[in-house]
């Protein structure tokens, strides 16, 4: 029966480009999972891995670096990379902490930092979407479904984070990026 319903609601079509800056692809290998190791990132003014506090990445490059490594299954290292940035409490950074934390099976303290970060930004739905996805895999359909909603009803409709926690709900697995 859950299966139908959640069919019969996800029967839409999905966008070929992603709304708000979301990437529909994995992140792209670079310097920094394919020659750093630990927590290290590739610094391309110095040409060489650098610890993230003393590399020349800003905010975005280091978020680009917390991303690949995440995906990498490197979770500790990208929070190296988190806790070089200047702004803990930005949004897109709380999330990634959530990110993080969920895939280190740390799931009350994720849960935390997804809570935070739409505290700051309630529109923010990358973290609705992993937090979406975070339920899925604790198996709350309803509250992942809840948070599908709301992605839509801000205007994620056809977005990544829509169609990737739509995904979750109908496949029960979740997403590395």
């Amino acid at each position: 029966m859950r299966l139908i319903t959640l069919t019969a609601a996800f029967a839409l079509p999905v966008a070929a480009l992603a709304a708000s800056g979301n990437d529909w692809n994995p992140p792209k290998p670079t310097e920094t999972t394919k020659t750093c190791k630990g927590k290290r990132v590739w610094d391309d003014e110095k040409k060489r891995c650098v610890r993230p506090r003393k590399s020349s990445l800003d905010q975005e490059g280091l978020l680009d670096a917390t991303r690949e490594l995440a995906y990498a299954g490197r979770q500790k290292d990208a929070q190296a990379v988190l806790s070089a940035m200047a702004d803990q409490g930005d949004s897109m950074v709380l999330t990634y902490w959530g990110f993080t934390h969920r895939k280190l099976g740390n799931l009350e303290l994720a849960q935390t930092f997804y809570d935070q970060a739409l505290a700051q930004d309630p529109d923010n739905i990358l973290a609705r979407s992993y937090m979406g996805q975070g339920f899925v895999e604790q198996g709350k359909y309803s509250a992942a479904l809840a948070q599908w909603k709301e992605i839509r009803a801000r205007g994620g409709n056809g977005s990544w984070a829509e169609a990737s926690l739509r995904s979750a709900l109908e496949t029960g697995t979740s997403y590395s990026y």
